[in-house]
């Protein structure tokens, strides 16, 4: 063989990678690792060291809600829907994978520097990506007699993605003065349920139909509960979503008193037939998917004192910092638990794959929400406890992050082994 200048894969290699590296997938280490350090950089900004950063609260959040979420759903639903449907798995849409990436570009750097036209761009890309995956989940119908289109989570997913888009609409009008042309009375609270309640909370039930029976061996507890489960939460967002953009109690104590029980059940779904397993409650990773469901209900189980409006109940203050619970209790928490199980499936096909996290990154995330709650209550250690939650969310991200990296550079390693040299 001539000299040689550089390294090609192999046919079987070049396979290996096309079929290994969900692009999704490498973005979501990318988020993860941002996320980490933006947390870190909160709880520095709280107690006034960095006070120069303090602009970068909604692109916090946003790192975990757009990046590591949104990336995860866009690369695993299609695949996961197909294959619960005894469908061909389809291929990457590298037009989806752009329009999304690119829309997320450009909103990192719309959203600190408040840039009008980039906020706009960003926000359109999206939407675009999103209808583009959701004409693709439409199209992955079940069939044939082994197809379970109740537990594909298919419709989960799709009605998420309908909120996600409603979201996006919604958040991007926030800077362009869309909210009083549609007469949306609190437009931020329609942009946070719509996403929270919405989007997140049903695509989350999607992957616990859709992957329970291979996070534990067994069926969830009433398979016949899944339809009515789907149907109450998704009604109940929508109440949600209605309550603040009309500025109505009636809505919204309709929508709590729909999602609520639907949430409650489908937990119980998922506890049930685990009572008696008590190996699989030594696990971590079990403990976070259930116990992230906390700091939902936390904001529910107070809500009626703040409808109520209470003396001397902190409502504004829960208003303006549950969110930020919401999404590093529950949202991130729940991450923590999925995404490393899909990255060991993606990148070790055949070796066994568990739900994510330890006993470190269980008690730190937990104690973060914790502090900031405590930081609604106790105004004279608020900057402390404030910063304190930061720190340790920050704390919990890191062994997750650098656990996905470790999987994602191992894969690469193994392939990297299984070239031949490049004629040039």
């Amino acid at each position: 063989m001539s000299e040689t200048t550089g390294y090609r894969p192999t046919t079987l290699a070049l396979g290996k990678v096309l079929n290994m590296f969900n692009p999704y997938l490498l973005m979501v280490v990318i988020f993860a690792g941002l996320a980490a350090l933006t947390a870190l950089d909160a709880s520095i900004v709280s107690i006034n060291l960095l006070p120069f950063l303090s602009g970068l609260r909604w692109l916090r959040v946003h790192f975990i809600t757009l990046g590591v979420v949104t990336e995860t759903v866009f690369g695993l639903t299609a695949a996961l829907v197909a294959a619960r449907s005894t469908l061909a798995r389809p291929k990457t849409r590298w037009d989806i994978w752009i329009l999304l990436n690119g829309g997320l570009l450009t909103l990192m750097v719309g959203i600190p520097l408040i840039n009008q036209a980039l906020i706009l761009i960003g926000g359109s890309l999206i939407f675009v990506a999103a209808c583009l995956l959701l004409h693709q989940l439409s199209g992955l119908r079940q069939s044939g007699s082994a197809s379970k289109p109740t537990l594909s989570g298919r419709r989960f997913f799709m009605t998420g993605l309908s909120f996600l888009l409603l979201g996006i609409f919604v958040g991007t009008g926030l800077w362009l003065g869309w909210p009083e042309a549609f007469r949306i009375q609190t437009p931020l609270e329609v942009h946070i349920h719509a996403n929270s309640w919405g989007f997140m909370s049903l695509t989350f039930a999607g992957l616990i139909v859709a992957l329970y029976p291979a996070w534990t061996q067994r069926p969830l507890a009433w398979a016949r509960s899944i339809s009515p489960i789907f149907w109450m939460m998704s009604v109940g967002a929508f109440g949600l979503v209605l309550g603040p953009w009309f500025n109505s109690e009636f809505f919204t104590v309709a929508g709590i008193a729909l999602h609520l029980p639907a949430t409650v059940w489908l937990l119980l779904n998922v506890i049930k037939p685990l009572v008696r397993d008590s190996g699989i409650w030594r696990r971590p990773g079990m403990w976070h998917l259930i116990t992230s469901y906390a700091w939902i209900l936390a904001p529910v189980l107070v809500a009626p004192l703040i409808l109520l409006k209470v003396p001397g109940f902190p409502g504004a203050g829960v208003e303006q910092s549950a969110p930020q619970a919401l999404i590093y209790g529950w949202v991130l928490q729940f991450s923590y638990a999925f995404i490393p199980y899909l990255f060991s499936r993606a990148f070790r096909p055949g070796q066994p794959a568990e739900l994510g996290g330890n006993w470190f990154s269980l008690i730190t995330v937990h104690l973060g929400g914790i502090s900031l709650w405590a930081s609604i209550f106790i105004p004279a250690y608020q900057s402390v406890l404030f910063g304190a939650a930061y720190l340790l969310w920050a704390l919990s991200l890191i062994p997750i992050a650098y656990g996905l990296w470790r999987v994602v550079s191992g894969a690469a390693n193994a392939i990297e082994s299984n070239v031949e040299p490049a004629i040039i």
